[in-house]
């Protein structure tokens, strides 16, 4: 018989003060570790990084978006200062749309093969400066637009969490077939559309390509 569970019944923390009370004391190596500007470790991490996710908070609450290339994507301009390329999307501009109403920004950046990860918080603003996108051309294309972000935080995460998903563990991965296809679930998901149309929209981002 399935348990109904009630939110309401459930205890919760209501402080930060209690949650630091229940917990060891963090060492010198996590509370003094967040540095202001990026430095030759953060740096060479940047210049492997493949993935990042990126988080937001607007006027109707949070979101978090997933970003991708080859190494080397995402350009370090100076100490302070983080170029990301916007490529071909859905068009939704969560995160963008977040950024207009408050420009603070958190990003988490993976290599694969290291369970590390470099994660770095400051102010995100949308750019369209050519002149600076121009780097950023991929397949003979150049981002409209990119997201510019001013480094407040950066710091090492431990390995931790991508050890314990076995992230980077090859015979830890799914046989995809377990799962619908993407135009499978979107189908069952989006009001009103069909397996079919949902095929043939994928089909249209497909043409549109990668950049």
């Amino acid at each position: 018989m399935t348990q109904t569970f009630d939110p309401a019944k459930i205890s919760y923390v209501a402080t930060i003060e209690h949650l630091r009370h229940i917990h060891p004391k963090p060492m010198s190596r996590a509370s003094g570790k967040v540095l202001r500007s990026l430095d030759r470790h953060c740096r060479a991490i940047l210049a492997r990084s493949t993935f990042c996710v990126i988080g937001t908070h607007g006027v109707e609450g949070a979101d978090v978006s997933p970003r991708g290339d080859p190494a080397g994507f995402v350009r370090v301009l100076d100490d302070r200062h983080l170029l990301l390329p916007d490529r071909i999307g859905n068009n939704r501009f969560d995160s963008f749309a977040n950024l207009f109403a408050n420009p603070r920004l958190g990003v988490l950046f993976l290599v694969p093969g290291m369970a590390e990860t470099l994660r770095i918080n400051g102010i995100g603003r949308i750019t369209d400066d050519a002149a600076l996108l121009a780097a950023s051309e991929r397949q003979g294309r150049v981002p409209k637009v990119g997201l510019l972000i001013e480094v407040k935080e950066a710091y090492l995460h431990c390995a931790k969490a991508i050890n314990r998903a076995a992230l980077w563990d090859p015979s830890k991965h799914i046989d995809r077939a377990q799962l619908p296809t993407y135009a499978e679930m979107l189908a069952d998901q989006v009001l009103g559309l069909t397996r079919e149309e949902s095929e043939r929209q994928g089909e249209e981002m497909a043409r549109r390509g990668m950049y």
